[in-house]
């Protein structure tokens, strides 16, 4: 059975709320990639996977507004709203679970290395990068912007996406 406002037609509002929610969560990986590529802060086992849910929401919110541009069944695109809003509070708890490592607030996992290096032009060069790699510790905030690691800004991000995109799918206009 269907939640009441899943059968009600999707209006301008929450079109326009899934649609900052889905700029909102392109911005932030955006930013994190930047910050790794260009900015050089080699990102943590944990950073990394805090990335998965944004890889996840985007095409499930991107499909839920082409579905709604084509006017499909209102349920449909409310589901692929509800959907992305639930990956994204997955986000925002990996976030939360992370930035409390930090704080050493509890235990974290205790395999956090590495996953990506610099590019190699030969085998021999990849190994000697290998070798010479240190993997960044998911306990240590790689920078801090107003009292906020990484991990503490995506759960921020990943709870206001989720909230949006939450309020796509269940309000009515």
């Amino acid at each position: 059975m269907l939640p009441p406002n899943f059968t009600a037609p999707v209006g301008t509002r929450q079109g326009m709320a899934a649609l900052a929610s889905l700029v909102l969560l392109v911005a932030a990986i955006g930013l994190a990639l930047a910050f790794e590529h260009v900015g050089g802060y080699v990102p943590c086992a944990l950073c990394l996977e805090q990335r998965t849910p944004y890889y996840a929401a985007i095409p499930v919110l991107a499909l839920a507004l082409a579905l709604n541009a084509r006017v499909s069944p209102p349920w449909l695109v409310r589901a692929g709203f509800a959907i992305g809003a639930a990956i994204m509070a997955y986000g925002m708890a990996l976030g939360m679970y992370h930035a409390g490592f930090e704080w050493g607030f509890w235990p974290g996992p205790q395999d956090c290395a590495i996953v990506s290096g610099g590019a190699a032009v030969s085998a021999g060069d990849l190994l000697g990068a290998i070798d010479s790699m240190k993997a960044p510790a998911c306990d240590q905030a790689a920078l801090r912007v107003l009292g906020l690691s990484f991990a503490g800004w995506n759960a921020v991000a990943a709870l206001m996406a989720s909230a949006l995109a939450g309020f796509a799918a269940f309000t009515r206009d």
